[in-house]
């Protein structure tokens, strides 16, 4: 289990990497570092459990419950402030995605984030292909299209013009 935990964490952190353009917010890393920390305590605790097992020692089990009890309170907490926080993660998530819009330039170091992150996650802006039509990017274009990475895949010869929007 602390390997399994320890694997769901190192993932949780090698995905931010892919995203921490975005999140500007670094609380973001909190579940992931719980989850490691969990992990962590899960093997010693193991190892404890398992030799006050063979030992039969009343203080080792004891001190197994304990720790048992420890890590179930972290779990819900985690599960609580995953909970309460989740709009809080999106607004910030969103505003900070708006001002990454405004520097796109289909250049910059930002832009490969921005067209990976939309190839990625299959998508197009914020909430939908509309809310390019504020960015600099789309008025300095002149010619009323949103980035490739809007595109569907399975469309051969789009352009990204808004005027098919079936092909975004």
């Amino acid at each position: 289990a602390a390997a399994g935990l320890t694997y769901v964490g190192a993932y949780v952190i090698n995905t931010y990497r892919s995203y921490d353009n975005f999140l500007q917010d670094k609380y973001a890393l909190l579940p992931a570092a719980i989850i490691i920390s969990v992990a962590i305590v899960m093997f010693i605790i193991g190892l404890i459990g398992l030799c006050s097992t063979f030992r039969e020692s009343q203080l080792g089990l004891g001190l197994f419950l304990a720790i048992i009890l420890v890590i179930f309170i972290a779990e819900v907490s985690a599960f609580v402030l995953g909970f309460v926080y989740r709009e809080k993660v999106k607004t910030d998530v969103q505003s900070t995605m708006h001002s990454v819009f405004e520097k796109y330039d289909g250049i910059s170091p930002e832009s490969a984030v921005m067209d990976y992150l939309q190839g990625q996650l299959h998508c197009c802006g914020v909430k939908n292909y509309s809310d390019w039509t504020t960015t600099g990017w789309f008025n300095s274009t002149g010619n009323n299209s949103v980035p490739l990475s809007c595109c569907r895949q399975e469309v051969v010869n789009c352009t990204g013009r808004l005027d098919q929007p079936e092909e975004l």
